[in-house]
Order: structure tokens, then C-alpha cells, then sequence
């Protein structure tokens, strides 16, 4: 017992859900990643990973159901012939023949509903539904690991891997201490995610990629792991590649696409747009498998994105990847958006045939103020959650409140997505278009009445608190505001300003702001919290495994961290130098620089920053 407690003493335990890790005590240390912050993050996939096995077991029965029924057709088309004959008449064959095309019709549709519907032919599909293989790519501590296989009892085993040596080693120091129940379930290994990914084809029916940075490298190689109709969760991180003003880097750099293949635009609704471009560029990599992505769940929290889409294989549905993918036109002098499909479906006599879109959507100069237009995407411009799986996640969630540690921040992301207007992309926030024509705004209450008024729809964004989704064209939102000055007269502006350009026109609609009933969602009628703060100070991201901290960490870490480290690293180095074999003068002794140690920065493989989060 007591060589126990020496070994543990220069470390903490750290408990999360039912999870327990060991963490070393030394904040210097910094040997394997570990985020506090990202318990919103684990959370929520525990409970998406729990709709997801709820629904996966849902649509096996739904399968199982439809070809029992299909069999039960043939049977009986088949005893109706007359017993002990064999010349039945042409009716009966016919019949035969076609509750034969029925059976396999039914089989093969339903086909991509079930994991073990890809592994064995369609007539032989396995009754029983096989526990769901879980695949973590980075698993740093092991904490995401640990929680899946304790908190998700039916799992059948959970898959962690990490290429840090230091990793694995925390990895497996943290299974044994959480017992028989994760050690049982949880496979540690130390090997390159990509390379396993891509020999273990379809052979994962969930794959969780939370790396330290973006996810790019290992999409080719997850998007193949994944088994038909299973689920890909992945997160990103670099939103200042996916929102910032440098549009090369997230597009293309050294003449092949590099990152995302995608070119972000300025505008307000930057955290929506980086989600739509991950998924389009998870999209643009299952397409070259003939394989397609269908979002359930996105989310922007804290300092990250993260998207659950669930990936099948149809070549068929592959040809209408570009009716999910659009340009965007943002006015450089406004906050007018404008977005241009990429394809269009042409329906000739029952014949629906896939055809590049006609455009631009848009003239050279905008509408309403007459600037010009900068392009970015494409973007993913289709559905990016699933209003059913919001629902039953949140149902669950709700439910299990004391299983999840952060369960105010989920439930209110949760409510807030539940409440958005999924089929609508971007949004563009009130305070920036009021600031456009140099206005006081209008309450958030008033305006959306003056929309619904007009007789079409709106709804808040959880990406942020200002933000609005609205089916409404622009015509009849600036047309609203020209109203609103109307009302509440502005300042005289240049004659050459944007206000000017917008208010000089006299509105074609008279916008209505008599209170609309739906003008509050009812989250908004019940005051249930949909925002919430930060739970601490410098909760956001921390530095990167193996780096050594200094003094520019302490937007990170907090300076009395940082403080902390140095100091105690100082008082180290000075203890070496007051000892016998390191004798110091007053004149100068041989005492070492800081600049002069050699640095604990991990190496990066290429472009890769492989350090990861639990």
C-alpha cells in the first residue's frame, strides 16, 4: 500500500462522469494533453453516441420488420397455388416473380441500414445486431475512452489510439486504474491513426477525431474507417484558419488543397460558415469513396467546432453532392449575403436528371448599397442538424442529468439548436445591420414581429446571442429597417456612406412591428438559459502537449500559473548550481541560460501537430 501511495504522489485524480484519470501534479510537466474545458465536448458525444445507438438499434428492427413482411408476401403468393402440382397457372408465376422483386427490393434498400447489412449479402442479414466498435483516433489521457466504455454499457469495445509514446503510457495507466470495466473494453495502441484507419475499412461503426488543431489529415483515412451508416464525430480547432482574414490558408497552399478546400468570407456569421466548411470538405472526402455524409448534430462551443455526420455509401446519392454545396457573395459594404447551389435537379417526363446551377444569383455591384461582392466557399448549404436526433438527445439528456458533468452548457446548446431554422444558412446579427444604416436597433422582439409580420420565418442561432435566421430576402430586411428610421430619425450621414446608399430608397414593404406571438421561441417564454458564461477565467484552450511553458502562455494559463511554473523552474536551476559539483563565484559563475536549454517542444511530423486532446 505504501509503494501505491509513493507512486502516486506526484499525481491528482481527476474524475469526470464515472470516469477517474491520473494526472501529473507538475503543471511543467505539460507530458500528455489534458483539457478541462472540453467536458462540454466529451458530453456532449457520450450523449449523441447514446441517440445514436438508440436510433441504430431502431432501424435494424425497422429492417428486420419490412423483410420479415417481404417473406411473409412471398410465402403466401406461394401456398396459394394448388398443393402437390407443378403446372400452376401464369397468374401465380407472375405473382411469385413479383413478390421475388419485392423481397429484394425491400433487402437492398434497406440494405445501408445496418453494419452487418454490409458484411454479408442482403438475403442474409443478421438478426441480432452486433454491439457498436468504437474508434477514438487521438487519444491522449484516455479520459474520452474511459468514459465511453463505462458510460455506454452496450458498447462492445472501445479502440484508443495515439503515436505519442507518453500517451499511451498515460493511456493505459489510466484504464488499469478505472478496473475490469474499461480494461475489458478499451484496446490501447501505440500507432499512427491514419494508417489504422485506412487498413481497417468500414470495420468502425463510430470514429471520434478530436485532434489538437485541424482534423484535415485524418478525414481521407476516418471517412473510410467508418462503417455504412455509422457515425463520424470531429472536431476543429483552428478556428483562425477556418474564420481569419488569411482565406489562402484554409483553401489551398502549394498547389493542392491543403487544409479544407474552402475560402471563408468576412461576415458575422464566420462560426456558422466554418462548420458548413467541414462538413463540406468531410463531404468532398467520402465522395471520392462513393460515399456521402448526412449532419445530425453541429456546433460551435467555447473555442471549437464540432460536427456528428453519419456517413453511408450510394453512388447514386453522390451525384447530388453539389445541391448541398454553395458559393457565397458577401457585400463588402453591407451585410447582405447572397448564396449561389452549386447543381439543380431537372425532372423530364419521371426522369430526375443532375445539372449545374444557372447563375450568378447576384448582379456586379449589391442591390442595396452598390458595392461589391467578395466570394468564398463552398460551403455545405444543406440541413447541418437533424431536428429529430436534436430532440431525442436532448429528451436523453434530460433524462440522465446527473450522468453529465456539464449538463446546463449541453442542454442550452441543445435548446437552442432545437429552436433554429435548420433549413436556412449564415445569419447576420441585428446590432451589425442597425450599425450599417447608423440607427439605434430595434429590439430583437420588435424586429423579428416585423418579419413575421411580413409573413415570413425567423429564429435565433446558438453560434451567437445576436444572431438571426431568417427565410426573408434582403429586399424586405433592409426594407424593414428603412421603416424603422422612418420612425426613429438618423443623423445626416456622407452622401457617399452605405447608410446613405440603403435609406435613400423608399421601402416597397411597410414593415408591421405590432407584437408577434411568435416572436419569442418558447425557451425565450419560459427563460430558460440559452447563453451561459464562462464557468472560470482563461476557460479556453491550453498549449500544446510537450511545450514548454513561458511567460506568452499566460492568456492561456493565467499569469499566476505561469508565474508558478517559472518560478518553480527557476528555483530548481538554482539548486543545481548551489550544488558541490557546480561550485558559483561572485565574479560570475557558470550558471546556464534559459535560451540556452534545450527545449521539450514534441517534434512535428511535417505539417502535422499529432499532439492530442483526451
Amino acid at each position: 500500500m505504501e509503494d501505491v501511495e509513493n507512486k502516486l504522489k506526484d499525481y491528482e485524480i481527476v474524475r469526470e462522469g464515472e470516469a477517474e484519470i491520473i494526472i501529473n501534479k507538475k503543471i511543467a510537466a505539460n507530458e500528455v494533453f489534458y483539457n478541462p474545458v472540453q467536458v462540454h465536448n466529451r458530453d456532449m458525444s457520450v450523449a449523441l453516441l447514446r441517440t445514436f445507438i438508440a436510433k441504430r438499434e431502431e432501424e435494424h428492427k425497422a429492417m428486420m420488420d419490412k423483410r420479415d413482411k417481404a417473406h411473409n408476401k412471398v410465402s403466401q403468393s406461394k401456398s396459394s397455388g394448388p398443393n402437390g402440382e407443378n403446372g400452376s397457372t401464369g397468374q401465380h408465376d407472375e405473382m411469385d416473380v413479383d413478390a421475388e422483386k419485392e423481397t429484394n427490393k425491400v433487402a437492398d434498400e434497406t440494405e445501408d441500414l445496418s453494419t452487418e447489412a454490409t458484411k454479408t449479402p442482403s438475403r442474409k442479414v443478421a438478426r441480432e445486431l452486433k454491439a457498436p466498435v468504437v474508434l477514438e483516433a487521438l487519444a491522449a489521457s484516455g479520459l474520452r475512452s474511459i468514459r465511453y466504455a463505462r458510460e455506454i454499457d452496450v458498447l462492445e469495445k472501445v479502440v484508443a489510439l495515439d503515436i505519442d509514446k507518453a500517451c499511451i503510457e498515460a493511456c493505459k495507466r489510466n484504464i488499469k486504474f478505472n478496473g475490469a470495466s474499461a480494461m475489458s473494453k478499451i484496446e490501447p495502441h501505440l500507432t499512427d491513426a491514419r494508417v489504422y484507419m485506412l487498413t481497417h475499412p468500414k470495420e468502425f461503426d463510430v470514429v471520434d477525431i478530436d485532434p489538437y488543431g485541424a482534423p484535415s489529415i485524418f478525414l481521407d483515412s476516418a471517412v473510410q474507417a467508418v462503417a455504412d451508416g455509422g457515425l463520424l464525430m470531429c472536431t476543429a480547432t483552428d478556428m483562425a484558419v477556418l474564420c481569419g482574414p488569411n482565406g489562402e490558408v484554409c483553401h489551398s497552399k502549394y498547389g493542392h488543397y491543403y487544409r479544407y478546400g474552402s475560402y471563408p468570407t468576412k461576415g458575422k456569421y464566420n462560426h456558422e460558415m466554418a462548420l458548413r466548411i467541414l462538413l463540406a470538405s468531410i463531404e468532398s472526402h467520402a465522395n471520392r469513396y462513393k460515399r456521402y455524409i448526412v449532419p445530425v448534430l453541429s456546433v460551435s462551443m467555447d473555442f471549437y467546432i464540432r460536427v456528428f455526420v453519419r456517413v453511408f455509401t450510394s453512388a447514386n446519392e453522390v451525384k447530388k453532392t453539389p445541391q448541398k454545396l454553395s458559393y457565397v457573395y458577401q457585400c463588402v459594404g453591407c451585410d447582405s449575403f447572397h448564396l449561389q447551389c452549386l447543381g439543380r435537379t431537372i425532372t423530364k417526363n419521371n426522369s430526375v436528371k443532375n445539372a449545374p446551377a444557372i447563375g450568378p444569383v447576384v448582379p456586379q455591384e449589391c442591390s442595396a448599397c452598390g458595392k461589391k461582392f467578395t466570394i468564398g466557399g463552398p460551403i455545405w448549404s444543406a440541413p447541418i442538424h437533424d431536428q429529430e436526433w436534436v430532440v431525442s438527445t436532448l429528451t436523453e439528456v434530460k433524462s440522465m442529468k446527473d450522468r453529465y458533468p456539464a449538463y446546463d452548457k449541453i442542454t442550452s446548446v441543445l435548446t437552442t439548436i432545437s429552436e433554429e431554422l435548420h433549413d436556412i444558412p449564415l445569419f447576420f446579427s441585428l446590432h451589425n445591420i442597425c450599425a450599417n444604416v447608423k440607427c439605434t436597433s430595434p429590439s430583437a422582439v420588435l424586429f423579428r414581429s416585423a418579419v413575421l409580420n411580413a409573413g415570413y420565418r425567423i429564429s435565433s442561432t446558438h453560434v451567437n446571442p445576436l444572431g438571426l435566421k431568417t427565410d426573408a430576402p434582403w429586399d424586405v430586411i433592409w426594407d424593414i429597417m428603412r421603416c424603422w428610421v422612418k420612425n426613429h430619425p438618423v443623423k445626416e450621414q456622407p452622401h457617399d456612406s452605405v447608410g446613405t446608399a440603403i435609406l435613400s430608397k423608399s421601402p416597397k414593404l411597410e414593415a408591421n412591428f405590432s407584437r408577434a406571438a411568435a416572436a419569442l421561441s418558447r425557451a425565450q417564454a419560459k427563460k430558460v438559459k440559452r447563453f451561459l458564461p464562462n464557468p472560470e477565467r482563461h476557460w479556453g484552450p491550453k498549449i500544446r502537449a510537450g511545450r514548454k511553458i513561458t511567460s506568452k502562455h499566460a492568456s492561456l494559463l493565467g499569469p499566476d500559473v505561469v508565474n508558478r511554473v517559472i518560478n518553480g523552474a527557476a528555483s530548481t536551476e538554482d539548486e543545481k548550481v548551489a550544488e558541490p559539483n557546480n561550485p558559483t563565484t561572485e565574479t560570475g559563475g557558470d550558471a546556464t541560460n534559459e535560451e540556452d536549454e534545450p527545449s521539450t517542444k514534441r517534434q512535428k511530423n511535417g505539417d502535422v501537430g499529432l499532439a492530442t486532446e483526451p
